[in-house]
């Protein structure tokens, strides 16, 4: 299954956040769908970063 994720549900999924229901996160974890990221949602968060209105944490993990 192709999976467009949206920006909130992306962050809630990169965050671990409970807003993410088990269901949509189960789906994203799936191995056999395939998650896709708009991006308009980049252009979103980078502007959301801009405006400092979103800090996005910073991963060492590659």
């Amino acid at each position: 299954m192709d999976l467009l994720l949206d920006t909130h549900s992306f962050l809630w999924f990169a965050e671990n956040s409970p807003e993410l229901s088990l269901r949509a996160k189960d789906k994203i974890e799936n191995i056999n769908n395939r998650c896709y990221l708009s991006i308009a949602s980049l252009w979103e968060l980078t502007i959301k970063v801009s405006l400092n209105k979103l800090e996005l944490q910073h991963s060492n993990a590659l």
